[in-house]
């Protein structure tokens, strides 16, 4: 089995990180390796630095072969 990569998140409503704020939401991805998935989560993660109820996570996908 292979693995897939995916940077999610985008502007939640406060700092619970519990809610987020719709039409907010992104999703990037796939990637097909952890290296590729984290540049692109310092990429969204630094793009607004000021903006404190933002957040990105990368999650993984197993892929069958």
């Amino acid at each position: 089995m292979g693995q897939r990569y995916w940077v999610l998140g985008g502007e939640y409503r406060n700092c619970r990180f519990d809610e987020v704020v719709p039409g907010t939401e992104e999703i990037s991805g796939p990637f097909p390796d952890l290296q590729r998935a984290r540049t692109e989560w310092t990429r969204l993660t630094f793009r607004d630095r000021l903006a404190a109820t933002t957040r990105y996570v990368i999650t993984q996908e197993a892929m069958a072969r």
